[in-house]
């Protein structure tokens, strides 16, 4: 179904009845039904026969397996599975099988996209998930944690990899096409429209590599599950972390009801989210705004730059107005997600820029991909030096972000071009801070230095969405050279 209006409404519903008429413990276990539901209901209808309801199930298969691959490991051996991780696995379980009761339901009175699959289907999707299961117990019982947290992470990587690469998103599309009985020849990557699994993908290897390091907290299945899937942002972020979800989750039966500051102040949120989504943002893509048809056919430059400058824009009130969205949601219903965008296009520098834009997924790739990467090299022997080694963890940071948004050259030269610009920027700043803090004693200086640095940074941005908005890598070349009059 997507984030519409008419999907807010039912969101802002639900939260309100929810806190108002739900108590204690109770907002737990209805938070955790609510996101079991929300991931069938939000996942968009897809031609691939039963896709929309078998990859919502296997969804939550994986994130189950995530849960039990991640349960502590102390001197008396795993954690064990408590009465209430029980009660939960049949929450879940339960909800996935009332969805798929769908089937048997007419069209126009439907919680699914379409038309769920009969029941050996829902058999094969729980005993593949419980054979796993099985498999995960005995290699948890041997000692073997660490191998199945490093299988997991590999399986995700894998997943995303085929989706995220439209080879073979359109060879497993064709694959399934086969399997179902439906016409190969019309396979195509959008098939595989797997929604909000990038951003589950992310907690799940962010719960599993923290349990590799013993930083995960000890999480019950419903809180886990919960974390994983909340359904406020499950289709657009912000990407939490499992800790911090955890004191505001513990802290649900505690809250109060109507309470008007944190409904207002959800309110608020989710009005100024809905004002930037429906109100700017669709206003410039009404035209205003550059896509690859506009790029194509425009060959003047100062019309090519206005609508880049829409693209930008719209690009961010979109983003950023989704967020909103799930803040505000989140915050009526209890949970309060973390900041994803600070203002970025005030930034007066590259670096800055990306500690203010998707700021959670920033961090993420920081914290698993940059920091580890970097002191893996400077463990090295000979040790390469410190110039390379940001180079190197600069440049991996910023194609591993290119990759993230999908598998194709031109995401690679957007993460290129973001890579060079936070290492250039990196090496003109440790050779200027003695002059930068000169500055200070001459204010319209550093005011003009600052103008000029926020002009710099803002169209260094704007050039770079070129590649990551135009899919042909040619296109995207001549749009490029054209903007800068060299085409």
């Amino acid at each position: 179904m997507g984030l519409g209006l008419e999907t807010i409404l039912i969101f802002v519903i639900f939260a309100l009845l929810y806190v108002g008429l739900v108590r204690g413990q109770a907002r737990q276990w209805m938070l955790l039904g609510a996101s079991v539901m929300a991931v069938f209901w939000l996942q968009p209808w897809l031609p691939l026969r039963y896709a929309d309801f078998v990859l919502p199930s296997l969804t939550l298969a994986l994130t189950v397996v995530g849960w039990w691959a991640t349960r502590r490991q102390g001197a008396e051996g795993i954690q064990p599975v408590q009465r209430n991780d029980w009660v939960a696995l049949g929450v879940v379980l339960g909800l996935a099988l009332l969805m798929g009761m769908n089937r048997y339901l007419a069209a126009e009175l439907r919680l699914t996209p379409s038309r769920p699959p009969g029941p050996t289907i829902w058999l094969t999707i729980i005993a593949g998930t419980a054979m796993v299961l099985a498999a995960t117990s005995w290699l948890l019982r041997q000692g073997k944690q660490k191998t199945v947290l490093l299988s997991g992470i590999t399986l995700l990587l894998t997943l995303f990899v085929i989706l995220k690469t439209p080879a073979l998103a359109q060879a497993l599309a064709r694959w399934w096409r086969g399997l179902v009985g439906q016409d190969t020849s019309l396979a195509s990557p959008l098939d595989l429209r797997w929604l909000g699994f990038s951003y589950v993908s992310f907690r799940l290897i962010h719960t599993l590599r923290d349990r590799q390091t013993g930083l995960l907290p000890e999480l019950g299945l419903a809180e886990y599950v919960t974390y994983v899937i909340f359904f406020p942002a499950f289709i657009a972020g912000p990407i939490d972390r499992a800790e911090r979800f955890q004191r505001d989750w513990l802290a649900l039966p505690g809250i109060r009801g109507w309470d008007a500051s944190r409904l207002g102040e959800g309110g608020m949120r989710i009005l100024v989210g809905m004002f930037k989504k429906f109100v700017i943002a669709d206003t410039l893509a009404m035209g205003m705004a550059l896509t690859p048809e506009l790029a194509r056919a425009s060959h003047s430059m100062p019309a090519l730059w206005g609508l880049l400058y829409g693209y930008a824009f719209r690009l961010y009130f979109d983003f950023a107005g989704y967020t909103d969205i799930a803040i505000g949601v989140g915050i009526i219903l209890g949970i309060r997600l973390p900041e994803n965008f600070k203002r970025p296009y005030l930034s007066t520098d590259i670096t800055s820029f990306w500690q203010r834009w998707h700021i959670t997924l920033s961090n993420w790739v920081r914290f698993y991909l940059f920091s580890p990467l970097t002191r893996s090299l400077l463990r090295r022997k000979p040790r390469p030096s410190s110039t390379l080694i940001v180079f190197i963890g600069l440049m991996a940071t910023m194609i591993a972000i290119g990759l993230w948004h999908g598998i194709a050259w031109t995401f690679f030269v957007w993460g290129v071009w973001h890579g060079l610009g936070l290492f250039i920027h990196k090496q003109w700043s440790d050779r200027t801070r003695k002059w930068y803090r000169q500055l200070g004693a001459h204010p319209w200086r550093k005011r003009a230095w600052t103008a000029f640095a926020w002009v710099i940074t803002f169209h260094f941005v704007v050039l770079g969405w070129v590649w990551f908005l135009i899919p042909d890598i040619n296109l995207a070349a001549r749009t490029f050279l054209r903007l800068l009059g060299l085409d």
